[in-house]
């Protein structure tokens, strides 16, 4: 088991900005790379954001580039997706994931360990 444990989700007015936090518990955590996702009521799981385990490269869904920044500090076994400019429909719950492997990917099925969540709200 990878416990993995989000924070940082909360309220927030539209174009403000937040930062969550996923905390990895466990050895191994500059091998594999991290990835982010949301889901918002009544959809399916969707894919955010990932960074391969070095940190070196990233990559957004269409939704999120420009606005979003997912980062890793492999010293501190945490990964965190800053979030910019929100809209309403980046409401949802987010969750981090560890990748089976060290690229990035985006497919929900790519990723075998994942957090609980944390709850993003944008109000309009």
């Amino acid at each position: 088991q990878v416990p993995l444990v989000e924070s940082g989700g909360g309220l927030v007015q539209a174009g403000g900005s937040l930062r969550l936090s996923c905390a990895a518990s466990g050895g191994s955590f500059n091998r594999y790379a991290m990835g982010w996702f949301r889901q918002a009521p009544g959809k399916e799981r969707e894919f955010v954001a990932t960074i391969t385990s070095s940190g070196r490269t990233t990559h957004y869904a269409d939704s999120v580039n420009g606005r979003f920044t997912i980062s890793r500090d492999n010293t501190k076994n945490t990964a965190y997706l800053e979030m910019n400019k929100v809209k309403p429909e980046d409401t949802a719950l987010y969750y981090c994931a560890r990748a089976r492997g060290a690229a990035g990917v985006s497919h929900v099925d790519d990723y075998d360990y994942w957090g609980q969540g944390t709850q993003v709200t944008v109000s309009s």
